[in-house]
């Protein structure tokens, strides 16, 4: 039997898969946080997880309310500040970020700023952050859009992705070889980039959804993987931690057949034992 999941319980599991053992991850709250605790619990136990406020190492009991909740933790290796953080980042000790994002080109550059007019804006957005330094130095950079567009033409430039794509991220000097965007999670698939281009190109699509569904929201002539997949859907395992870490992510409209609530809860009895 299929199991029952909602969208939001399935982006936090593409992402968290993307989270390999032994990798140093700094997470901001929501979504990457619940990614990198599921993939600590079940296929990465030897993750670092670092917060942008320096609470290094941690080991994840529910989702943190702000960057420096060191009561969202079982505990932590060491605490050390922001500064130190972004530092490690700019010394390439980080190996994967995640940022998200509200406008995004062709070429993974972002904008988090602004939209519409800077000085007259249809709507404005939290900004930079850290997010311009982690996608500038980390050598891997997941990108989640939930409720962003793709754009052809960004409305401000918050944070470089590959610029004009090829090899201009690399000749303009101001970036270490090898960083930048690997890929986009969206609502409806998973882009990753061309290794010569560096355009961004469908690579899977979550289940029900069609290929040109997809190429309707974007302005430009997107690709297609010649091995275009389907998204491996949920596992039990992978469900039921999600369910027991962050209840608040398996709220919205799910898929497929349902749990009965004995295997719920039997499944949730067997994560925390």
């Amino acid at each position: 039997m299929a199991l029952k999941y909602t969208l939001n319980e399935l982006l936090v599991i593409v992402a968290a898969r993307e989270i390999e053992d032994h990798a140093r991850v700094i997470l901001g709250v929501g979504m990457p946080t619940i990614a990198g605790a599921l993939a600590k619990g079940l296929h990465a136990p030897n993750a670092t997880l670092m917060m942008e406020s320096g609470i290094i190492d941690f080991l994840p009991l529910v989702p943190p309310n702000h960057i420096a909740d060191a009561n969202c933790c079982r505990g932590y290796g060491y605490s050390t500040d922001l500064f130190s953080t972004f530092t490690m980042t700019y010394r390439g000790y980080v190996d994967v970020c995640f940022l998200g994002v509200a406008q995004v080109d062709r070429f993974g550059n972002l904008n988090t700023t602004v939209v519409g007019d800077y000085d007259n804006p249809e709507m404005r957005l939290p900004g930079s952050g850290g997010a311009a330094d982690f996608i500038s130095y980390a050598k891997k950079t997941i990108l989640t859009m939930r409720g962003g567009e793709f754009v052809n033409e960004l409305d401000y430039l918050t944070s470089p992705g590959y610029l004009t794509g090829g090899d201009s991220r690399e000749a303009s000097g101001l970036f270490p070889e090898g960083s930048g965007p690997t890929m986009l999670i969206s609502p409806k698939g998973i882009f990753r980039f061309d290794e010569t281009t560096k355009e961004l190109y469908l690579a899977q699509i979550f289940p029900g959804v069609d290929v040109e569904e997809i190429k309707q929201e974007i302005p430009w002539e997107l690709k297609v993987s010649p091995t275009l997949s389907e998204v491996e859907p949920p596992t039990r395992e992978e469900l039921a931690f999600i369910r027991y870490f962050a209840p608040s992510e398996s709220l919205g409209k799910a898929t497929t057949i349902e749990l009965t609530i004995n295997e719920f809860f039997r499944d949730l009895q067997a994560l925390k034992n």
